[in-house]
This record gives structure tokens, sequence and C-alpha cells, in this order.
């Protein structure tokens, strides 16, 4: 994030108006802004806590709630046990409370619908957040980009937003979920068990009517190390994947 993107979003008050749990590491916390604002698919927020002795601790998030103006916003957050901001969230915050934050951040790993398609997506645990604003706003605005979502997670149980992107896929409206579980087996006929791979790429490119105008990736280092080299080793072109990081 560049300093300059830091100052023209300044600090402003948001209270907790819903909590909800995603899996057992991870929950939403839905957000009322005290001076909304306009924001594009992708892009992330900085929450800033002040503890009484006045140390302060701030954490980026992003945003899983599609693009809208009247300054509700979604972020799903997932617990760190040595988090400094997440065990908050998740051991102390309840409805009402209101936190720091600024924002919106970020302006490449970013998706507003004209941009078109199609669009590959390849998330891994919590990297899948920014990117289900994207196919959250792909189904508000009605979009007919085609879209796939390769998803991996350790177990089922871990699929955030499993229920809501399994009834998007069941739609069969141009949006297509690929799931792959990396410590179980797969549930859904067409899914996989195992990590991200060249031939898992080539197969979620198939679902596509041509390839993708732009790839999105984001999860952990090691995560989207591996998922960018298997799109490049199938064929993608460099410049065409879009990446987002976090953690270690």
């Amino acid at each position: 994030m560049s300093e300059a993107l830091a100052v023209q979003s300044p600090w402003q008050t948001a209270g907790i108006v819903r909590i909800e749990k995603r899996t057992p590491r991870v929950t939403s916390f839905f957000f009322r802004l005290s001076r909304p604002f306009a924001y594009r698919a992708g892009q992330h927020v900085d929450v800033r806590l002040t503890a009484p002795d006045g140390y302060q601790a701030r954490r980026s998030y992003s945003i899983a709630s599609a693009p809208r103006t009247d300054g509700a916003i979604e972020l799903a957050i997932e617990k760190l046990d040595d988090g400094e901001v997440s065990p908050f969230f998740h051991e102390v915050a309840a409805v009402g409370d209101e936190v720091e934050l600024r924002g919106p951040l970020g302006g490449h790993f970013v998706w507003p619908d004209d941009d078109g398609g199609p669009l590959l997506l390849v998330g891994g645990g919590s990297g899948v957040v920014p990117l289900m604003s994207m196919v959250r706003h792909r189904a508000a605005r009605k979009s007919t980009v085609p879209v796939v979502l390769v998803f991996s997670a350790r177990v089922w149980d871990e699929v955030i937003f499993r229920d809501e992107l399994i009834g998007l896929d069941d739609r069969k409206d141009g949006f297509g979920l690929v799931l792959t579980l990396t410590r179980e087996t797969a549930r859904r006929p067409a899914d996989y068990s195992r990590r991200v791979d060249v031939a898992m790429m080539v197969q979620a490119m198939a679902r596509l009517p041509e390839p993708p105008r732009i790839a999105f990736v984001c999860g952990s280092n090691a995560f989207v190390s591996a998922a960018a080299q298997a799109l490049i080793d199938a064929g993608v072109a460099t410049e065409i994947i879009r990446t987002e990081r976090y953690g270690v």
C-alpha cells in the first residue's frame, strides 16, 4: 500500500451491526461506516485498534461484500492465534462496538465488471475474500461475464462462503465453482482432493468459453507462488495474472 493512498483515506469510526460465523476460524463482521465510501470489488481497508495505554495495532482486511455506497461493508476475519487484531474480533468484539478503519485501499487487485472477462479466480483459504467481492459484484449486477473460481481449503468445513458459492454455481449462469480440499476427500464429483497444480488450472480454464482475460490469485505467499506458477505452466500470460499475498 502506498503512502499516497493512505493519506487520501482518512480514519473513521465504523460500528459492528452484525456478526456471522463462517467457519471454525473465520467470522464475518458487518460494519456501518460513519462516512460511507464507494469501493471496487477486490479492495481492502485498514483496521486500527488502540489500547488504553495508547498502543496501536493495525491490520488490512479485504472487503467481502459487493461494491455498494450505503455505508455497509463486510469483513471476513480469520482468527490468527499470534495476531494482534483478529483475537479482539473473535474473542471480544460484539454488536454495537466501534472500531477505526480507513479505505478503500488498493487499485491493482480490483475488478469493475465493465473490465469484462472471462475471469479465472484462484483463492487459498481466506484469500477467497476479495474474490468473493468480485463474485458477488457479478451476481448483483446480473453480469454475464464468464467466471470460474478455483478455491483451495484444507477441509470441507473450512470452505468460507461455502453454501453461497455452491448456490451461485447451481444457477448455471456462467459462474463456475471448483473446490479442492488438501486434507480431505472432495465432496462433489467435479472437485479435487489435492493442492492446486497445472492440470487443475488447465481443466478450470476449459470451463471458460475462451481463455481468461484476467486471472486473480490471492492467498498466502506459498499458495500464490504455487498457483501463479501453475497458471504460467498452463499457458497463462504473466501480464494478465494479478496477485495479492498475505502472511507467510
